[in-house]
C-alpha cells in the first residue's frame, strides 16, 4: 500500500509540476506579486519619526531675515524638507505650501514685522485631506509657536534678538519634559517586503493549490482517468492519499519558491523561530491540500473548480490580511481574520517573524491549521468518487 501511495503521489506530482501554467504561477507570477506589492507598500505603516515630508515657503525680499530662517530651521528638525519658492509659479505647484500674510500697508521684512510687534499670519495650505492636513498644522504651529516663544524669552532676558540668540535659547535644557511610553509592546505594523513576501506565499499557496491541483483532479475524473485507476490493482486508500500528496508537495515547492526568492531578492529575514515559522507553512500547504481534494470532489467541471478556487482565494486573502497588515484595519476586520485559515497563518508569521515573538506563540494557529487539515482531509477522503 505505501508502495503504491507514493508511486502515485510521485507519478501526479511530476504531471502537476510539468504543466506550464504551474510554472507560471509556481515562480514567476509570485515574483512580480512581491516586487511589485513590496515596492508600492515600501513605506505604509511607518512611523511619522521615519518619514521626511515635503514643504515649500513663499520667500521673496520681503520674506527674509533670521525669523524665517529659523522658522526654516525649526522646520526641518520637525523632519520636512523645505523649500524655498521665489516666483508664484514655482510655488502654485506644490502640494503642501507655506507662505506670509502681513497687514495691509506694512513696509517692513517679516523680521522687521515681527520684532516690532505687528502681527504676521503663517498660512498652511495642506491640499484636500482633511486628517493629514491637521497633522502638519500640528507639526508647522509646533515650530512657529515655539519660535515665538523663544524670542519673548530673548526680550525678557533684555537682550538684543538675533538668530544666534534664537538658538541658543531654543538649545537650552527644558524645565518641563513630556515622558510618553507605551501601555505595553508596541506593534508597528509590517510594510513593504515584509509584508508583501509571506502574504503573497500564502495566497499564491492557496490559489495553486485550489486552481490547479484541484481542477486536474476534476479534469482527470472528466476523461476517465480515475476510473481507469479503480479498475487497477490498488486500493482506494493509496488513491486518494497519493493525491493529497502530490498537492502537498506542490503546495511545499509554491512556498520553498516563494521563501527562498524572498530571501535572496528581497532580504527576507525570518526571525529567530524559523522551525516554527517551517511548521506553520508546512500546516498551510496541508491545510491547502485537504480543501483542493475535498472541493475537486464537489466540483463538477474543470471552469466550476477553476472559479470556485479564484474567488475563494481572493476572498480569503483580502480579509485575512494577505495584501495588506491586517493590524490597521479596523477592529471588527481583525477578529474576523483570526476566524480564518489565511487570518491564522498570517497572524503567526507576523508575531514570529515581524514582532520577534517566541515560538510558542504561534502554538494555537498551528493547532487549528493541522485540525481544519484533519477535519476537511477527512470530508475529502469521504466523498472522493472516481467518476
Amino acid at each position: 500500500m505505501l508502495r503504491d501511495t507514493l508511486f502515485i503521489a510521485r507519478t501526479d506530482l511530476v504531471q502537476l509540476l510539468r504543466q506550464r501554467e504551474s510554472l507560471l504561477w509556481l515562480i514567476v507570477m509570485p515574483v512580480l506579486f512581491m516586487y511589485f506589492i513590496g515596492t508600492v507598500t515600501s513605506g505604509f505603516g511607518r512611523s511619522s519619526g521615519d518619514r521626511r515630508d515635503a514643504i515649500t515657503l513663499r520667500t521673496s525680499d520681503r520674506d527674509a531675515g533670521f525669523v524665517v530662517d529659523e522658522l526654516v530651521r525649526r522646520l526641518e528638525a520637525q523632519r520636512y524638507v523645505v523649500r524655498r519658492a521665489t516666483t508664484d509659479e514655482a510655488f502654485g505647484k506644490a502640494t503642501r505650501r507655506l507662505r506670509f500674510e502681513r497687514q495691509a500697508g506694512a513696509t517692513g521684512t517679516v523680521t522687521d514685522e515681527v520684532l516690532a510687534g505687528r502681527p504676521v499670519r503663517l498660512v498652511l495650505e495642506a491640499g484636500d485631506d482633511p486628517m493629514g492636513g491637521r497633522y502638519h498644522e500640528v507639526r508647522v504651529s509646533r515650530a512657529a509657536y515655539g519660535l515665538v516663544a523663544d524670542l519673548a524669552v530673548i526680550r525678557l532676558e533684555g537682550r538684543t534678538p538675533s538668530g544666534s540668540a534664537a538658538q541658543e535659547v531654543a538649545g537650552r535644557p527644558r524645565a518641563l519634559r513630556l515622558a510618553v511610553r507605551t501601555a505595553g509592546r508596541r506593534v508597528v505594523p509590517p510594510s513593504g517586503f515584509s509584508q508583501a513576501v509571506p502574504g503573497i506565499m500564502v495566497m499564491f499557496t492557496m490559489l495553486v493549490l485550489l486552481t490547479g491541483g484541484a481542477a486536474t483532479l476534476v479534469a482527470e475524473r472528466e476523461a476517465g482517468l480515475l476510473r481507469r485507476l479503480a479498475s487497477a490493482p490498488i486500493s482506494r486508500g493509496s488513491v486518494v492519499t497519493g493525491k493529497w500528496l502530490a498537492r502537498l508537495g506542490m503546495g511545499i515547492a509554491q512556498l520553498g519558491v516563494a521563501a527562498t526568492v524572498g530571501t535572496v531578492a528581497f532580504g527576507m529575514a525570518w526571525g529567530g523561530s524559523a522551525p516554527m515559522v517551517a511548521a506553520v507553512l508546512l500546516a498551510w500547504a496541508a491545510f491547502n491540500a485537504s480543501l483542493a481534494l475535498l472541493l475537486a470532489n464537489l466540483a463538477r467541471s474543470v471552469a466550476q473548480m477553476a472559479g470556485l478556487g479564484v474567488m475563494a482565494t481572493m476572498a480569503l486573502a483580502a480579509l485575512g490580511g494577505c495584501w495588506w497588515p491586517i493590524e490597521v484595519a479596523p477592529a471588527w476586520m481583525q477578529t474576523l481574520a483570526l476566524a480564518l485559515p489565511t487570518g491564522w497563518t498570517m497572524d503567526a508569521l507576523h508575531q514570529l517573524v515581524n514582532f520577534g515573538d517566541p515560538a510558542a506563540s504561534a502554538w494555537p494557529h498551528l493547532a487549528a491549521l493541522v485540525a481544519s487539515a484533519l477535519v476537511i482531509g477527512w470530508a475529502g477522503v469521504r466523498s472522493f468518487r472516481y467518476q
